[in-house]
């Protein structure tokens, strides 16, 4: 299995501190997990401008890449403006339309208000459900009372962290099984 973390912003520090959180979480239960994290802070990534992912090169062309190729993502997002921030939606936009398909997809939310978990229901979650991903029903929601000095403090968060990393490999394995099963029925 392959999983790629993909931290969805250029700027600040919590989503990242989040996501690495988590990725530690995973190589450290599950080390036969091949573990890549995109911070899209580290990438020059071109704006999109319709055409197919494998014809862009340099960095956009390797992000792009690298999930197209991946088993499972774990998206981490803050919440700017009540909104997804834009390099998370411009990759969305860089890949074609069913790029998820038979992919798991687990979130991290990072946000200042607990109002916009609403954010992540009525923006992201459409969004991967349209681009055919499986989803972790459940995501961790941390908030700014949830870090301190570039660390989570919240007992609950962390426990969450690590259900999520739990819920999506499980979910992985078993759709991994259900799909053999029938690639099988068809004998050839």
């Amino acid at each position: 299995m392959k999983l790629v973390g993909l931290s969805g912003s250029m700027v600040g520090s919590k989503t990242r501190t989040a996501m690495n959180h988590a990725l530690t979480i995973l190589r450290e239960k599950y080390p036969d997990i091949e573990v890549e994290l995109i911070d899209l802070a580290d990438y020059d990534v071109h704006f999109s401008d319709g055409r197919n992912y494998l014809e862009y090169e340099g960095d956009t062309g390797y992000v792009a890449s690298t999930i197209m190729e991946a088993d499972a993502v774990l998206i981490g997002t803050p919440i700017f403006q009540a909104s997804i921030p834009a390099p998370l939606k411009n990759i969305f936009d860089l890949l074609p339309e069913e790029a998820f398909v038979d992919k798991v997809v687990g979130m991290i939310v990072t946000a200042g208000s607990p109002k916009h978990y609403l954010v992540v229901e009525q923006q992201l979650k459409p969004i991967l459900a349209y681009m055919k991903a499986t989803m972790v029903q459940t995501y961790v929601f941390v908030e700014e009372k949830d870090f301190y000095r570039k660390e989570i403090t919240n007992d609950d968060v962390l426990f969450r962290m690590e259900r999520l990393v739990e819920d999506l490999v499980s979910l992985f394995t078993a759709y991994e099984g259900i799909r053999k099963a029938k690639e099988a029925e068809y004998g050839f």
